[in-house]
């Protein structure tokens, strides 16, 4: 093709180019150059010597074209060499998969130039490795990117039927704008309107005597807190009295407020009852109530248990781990750790619970294992039994003269004779207990250890026991 109708070229004002000189303008013009004859043997191999990705070719000279190229490209190459046969050129270039030795594969763009009388061609090719990389790394991306929409639907479809599903009114809010970004049907209805009149819509509105920032600020400090008890107001459209319950996340970048809302209605009465009754035991029973993690660590507490370590506050106790505070420290708390995960549940583990000035209390501890939680919790309950264990102690001090004289009987007496003196300690034991525990009743006392009053009071003839002070019965 001439510029400007030039005839520069096609009147032999060209000279006649040296044969190196060609083969290297050919070899530079192209990635890979081969001159093939009219029956397809590969005649010469030039590459480019800025293209050391091909390695040495020179094995190809001498050969036919189609052992290096792949099965799908033959039929390509034997249609052009047709043409070429007839005199014919391509209109266009041809891509070409070259296989060498089936080690290696590599894809080129040839385009085809008669070379010489005798029917030889030249094939000029250009490397398309680069683009097919560019190419794989775009249907890689493609892939990638399909895979993310296809989670993100997945997501937004559970996200969808979960909302729809809930009973509990939801209402999603950004804090940034305060405005309602998205909320299920039972909230809407609470809030006496419809979901597509609400979203987007701002959420201080819909109560009475609200204002935006100072609301969406309160409802922040609430989700923060940690007791969430809830933010009552009245709503504008219904005036009921709702109460909202925050919880706050972060989600692309901005804050959003999960709103559930509730009223006295929506609740059912037995749960409230229940919920406040255990409310009631946990604050003012008697007896120590505390939760701690797996580990121990005390995340909540009531006064009972802060009267028995001596504790100021709550503060003081929680984040500390529960076996700073029992006698034999972390091996009272593996032995109760480890049966509540086995058993579910240990009960009458009887210990010694240190205050803060190192005084020790006895207790009678009982340990629950929850796994309604996110992460396993443990319910501890802890009963002072410093009276009982008095009360104990001074039967064994009492007892002592008898274990005395059991011990004296070993060497002296047959094993027989030393088992019925011992099974009768034991019983002159557990009388003497029943009738302490029950303060002389004899009727009480019968009845706890399973007698007729008057074996009991055979029993109490026998051991001497009639003279103690009774109470009439």
């Amino acid at each position: 093709m001439n510029s400007s109708g030039s005839t520069f070229w096609s009147s032999g004002s060209v000279p006649l180019i040296d044969a190196s000189v060609l083969s290297s303008i050919i070899a530079v013009a192209s990635d890979i150059a081969l001159v093939v004859s009219k029956d397809g043997e590969v005649l010469s191999v030039l590459v480019n010597p800025n293209e050391t990705s091909f390695g040495k070719l020179e094995h190809w000279e001498g050969r036919p074209l189609k052992n290096f190229l792949t099965k799908e490209c033959i039929p390509k190459i034997d249609a052009v060499m047709s043409k070429m046969a007839s005199g014919e050129l391509p209109s266009r270039s041809v891509e070409l998969n070259h296989s060498d030795n089936a080690v290696w594969e590599f894809p080129v763009r040839y385009s085809f130039h008669p070379f010489g009388s005798d029917g030889s061609f030249l094939m000029l090719g250009r490397d398309l490795r680069p683009i097919a990389e560019t190419q794989q790394q775009l249907v890689q991306a493609q892939m990638s990117l399909e895979q993310g929409y296809e989670a993100r639907r997945e997501y937004d479809a559970r996200y969808r039927l979960l909302l729809r599903t809930v009973q509990d009114p939801v209402v999603f809010v950004s804090v940034n704008d305060g405005k309602i970004k998205d909320l299920n049907e039972p909230a809407a209805m609470m809030l006496g309107s419809t979901r597509e009149d609400l979203v987007g819509s701002s959420f201080t509105q819909e109560f009475r005597d609200k204002r935006g920032d100072e609301f969406i600020e309160a409802l922040i400090n609430e989700a923060m807190s940690e007791n969430t008890t809830g933010v009552d107001v009245q709503s504008r459209r219904g005036r009921q009295q709702v109460s909202v319950v925050p919880s706050v996340f972060r989600a692309g970048g901005e804050r959003i407020l999960i709103c559930r809302l509730s009223t006295s209605e929506s609740s059912p009465k037995r749960f409230d009852s229940l919920t406040t009754n255990l409310s009631s035991v946990f604050e003012k029973g008697p007896d120590a109530f505390v939760f701690t993690s797996v580990r121990g660590v005390i995340e909540a507490c009531n006064d009972a248990f802060l009267d028995l370590v001596d504790a100021a506050h709550s503060v003081d106790v929680r984040g500390r781990n529960l076996s700073d505070y029992l006698g034999r420290g972390q091996i009272d708390l593996s032995v109760l750790v480890e049966n509540a995960r086995r058993a579910g549940q240990m009960r009458m583990y009887s210990t010694k619970v240190l205050n803060e000035f190192g005084a020790k209390t006895p207790v009678e501890m009982s340990v629950t294992f929850l796994e309604n939680h996110n992460e396993p919790e443990l319910g501890f309950i802890i009963r002072d039994i410093s009276r009982v264990d008095a009360m104990r102690k001074t039967q064994v001090h009492s007892s002592e003269e008898s274990n005395r004289n059991v011990m004296e009987l070993v060497g002296s007496a047959t094993l027989k004779e030393i088992v019925s003196e011992t099974t009768d300690v034991v019983e002159k034991m557990c009388i003497e207990t029943a009738v302490s525990l029950t303060r002389n009743n004899r009727v009480a006392a019968a009845e706890m250890l399973g007698l007729s009053r008057q074996s009991l009071y055979v029993k109490l003839r026998k051991y001497g026991l009639l003279n103690k002070d009774s109470d009439g019965n």
